[in-house]
C-alpha cells in the first residue's frame, strides 16, 4: 500500500514537471496580450487524471498552475490569480471523474475507450475554459472592444487559446492512454485508492 501512494506521488510529480516543461515550449498568439498560449501542458494532466482518477488529477492540476504562475506571472488581483492558475488548472483534473469509465470502455474496444476519452477530456477542457472565461469578464473586461459585450470578448479570447490546446493534447493523449496502459498498468485497486 505504501509503495502504490508513492508511486502515485512520483506520478504526480512527474506529471507536474512534464506540463511545465511543456508550457515553456508553447506557440504565443500575437493576439492574445494577456497571456494564452498553444502547447502541450494539459496533455499530462489528462493522462493523469484518466489513469488514476480525479483526486490525483486535481492535485496535479492545481500544483502545474502554483508552477506556471511561477513561469510566466501575469497578477492582477489575488482572486485572478486563483481563477487562472491553480483553478484553471485544477479544473482540467475533473476529466479524472471517467477514469472508471474510460477504463471499462477500452476494455471492450478502442474505439468505445477513445469516446469515453475524449468526451471526459472535453469535461476538463471545458472547466479550465469556465475558470478562464470567469477571470476575463471579472478582471479583463476593459481589455473588450468599444460595444462588445464582456462575456462574448473573454469567451473568444479564451477560446482562441484553449481549444486549440485542448485539441492538441487530447488527439496525442487517445493515442498515449493505450500504450502507455500496456507499458505501465495503472490497475484498478490503485485507482480506486487514490480517489
Amino acid at each position: 500500500m505504501r509503495s502504490q501512494r508513492t508511486t502515485l506521488l512520483v506520478e504526480i510529480a512527474l506529471t507536474v514537471a512534464l506540463s511545465a516543461v511543456l508550457s515553456v515550449l508553447a506557440v504565443r498568439l500575437p493576439v492574445n496580450i494577456a497571456g494564452g498560449s498553444i502547447s502541450f501542458a494539459l496533455l499530462p494532466l489528462l493522462v493523469l487524471s484518466l489513469r488514476r482518477g480525479i483526486v490525483p488529477g486535481v492535485i496535479a492540476g492545481a500544483l502545474f498552475g502554483c508552477v506556471d504562475l511561477l513561469i510566466e506571472p501575469f497578477f492582477v488581483a489575488p482572486f485572478q490569480v486563483l481563477l487562472d492558475y491553480p483553478v484553471a488548472y485544477a479544473a482540467v483534473g475533473l476529466a479524472g471523474l471517467g477514469s472508471g469509465a474510460y477504463r471499462r470502455a477500452a476494455e471492450r474496444s478502442a474505439a468505445a475507450g477513445t469516446a469515453v476519452a475524449l468526451g471526459y477530456m472535453a469535461l476538463g477542457g471545458a472547466a479550465r475554459l469556465a475558470a478562464a472565461w470567469l477571470s476575463g469578464v471579472v478582471f479583463f473586461g476593459a481589455n473588450a472592444p468599444a460595444g462588445q459585450p464582456v462575456w462574448l470578448y473573454s469567451l473568444v479570447y479564451n477560446l482562441s487559446y484553449i481549444v486549440p490546446s485542448f485539441a492538441i493534447c487530447a488527439a496525442a493523449a487517445v493515442v498515449i492512454l493505450p500504450m502507455l496502459e500496456r507499458a505501465v498498468p495503472a490497475t484498478a485497486h490503485s485507482v480506486e485508492m487514490a480517489a
